[in-house]
């Protein structure tokens, strides 16, 4: 195995005996596409800014290409951080000249901003942006020195749809360009789409890991059916092993023949029911709990 970024053991806790991080370990593979998922609170963040190099743990390590981390590595990463102040009253092209003098390698800056779909917009000042051109040129930054592994800290967040999908777009396409991504997403389809492989992170360590469809079909049956609780006769008890979640009746199964003819048979009423396939959100709710964490 070709392992770019590995973490060992690591450990990081905070004053007030705070643990963030407690025991992590796992390898991100040249030119894979890595997640790392967790709620609020679960000890992501930190994760990602001991690997990025910007925090030290308090214990273990984390290895690029085989070594620890030297003053040399932030020369071979890139970050698109959740939020990333821009100069004001600076254009597009003008920000992407001021983070290239930053650095001693820089990308082709023509196949940087064609990447990225930013000729349209050079001559436009940053403070006017919409969140998809802004997400854009931040991922441009990001990748300014030609990093060997770019760093996504949830890059999507607060993107309309379509703005998301075409943002998923230009990671397969600096994906193929070679270039490893670690990325960490409150959205599961996210997720789903991009990466070969995911860590699920709760409570400062590793719950699950693997790719997305194996886990999935590691915790689940081939199928869920769902329809919404009122749906249920009163007073009927629930198939085995169904759930409720959200004002709704979760059941698992590898056939769902039996099912239906048990919902028939109660008098459920069908006319919202679906059949669907287990995905990685209901694998995350699954391993984390359901409560809202802030």
């Amino acid at each position: 195995m070709d392992t770019l970024i590995e973490a060992r053991d690591l450990v990081r806790v905070y004053p007030g005996r705070v643990r963030a991080v407690d025991g992590i370990s796992f390898g991100v593979r040249r030119g894979q596409c890595f997640g790392l998922l967790g709620p609020n609170g679960a000890g992501k963040t930190t994760t990602l800014e001991l690997l990025e190099g910007i925090q030290s743990p308090t214990a273990g390590a984390v290895l690029f290409r085989g070594r620890p981390l030297d003053p040399g590595y932030r020369e071979t990463i890139g970050i698109q951080f959740q939020a990333t102040a821009l100069q004001d009253f600076q254009t597009v092209a003008e920000s992407l000249t001021l983070f290239a003098s930053l650095y001693r390698r820089s990308a082709d800056r023509g196949g940087l901003i064609g990447l990225c779909n930013l000729q349209e917009i050079l001559d436009r000042d940053t403070r006017h942006l919409s969140g998809g051109q802004r997400q854009r040129l931040l991922l441009a930054i990001a990748l300014v020195n030609d990093p060997e592994l770019v760093f996504l800290d949830e890059p999507t967040t607060g993107l309309d749809p379509q703005s998301r999908r075409n943002f998923w777009g230009l990671v397969e396409t600096v994906r193929r360009r070679g270039t490893t991504v670690l990325l960490t997403t409150h959205y599961m389809e996210e997720a789903q789409h991009l990466c070969d492989e995911v860590a699920i992170v709760d409570r400062g360590r590793i719950v699950a890991q693997g790719s997305p469809q194996g886990l999935v079909r590691q915790h689940f049956p081939a199928t869920a059916v769902r329809l919404p609780e009122a749906a249920w006769p009163a007073g009927e008890p629930l198939p085995a092993g169904a759930l409720t979640r959200g004002g709704a009746i979760e059941i698992y199964c590898e056939d769902v023949r039996p099912i239906l003819g048990r919902l028939a048979e109660v008098g459920a009423n069908l006319g919202e029911l679906r059949v669907e396939t287990p995905n990685l959100e209901d694998l995350f709710l699954k391993l984390t709990g359901h409560a809202l964490r802030t």
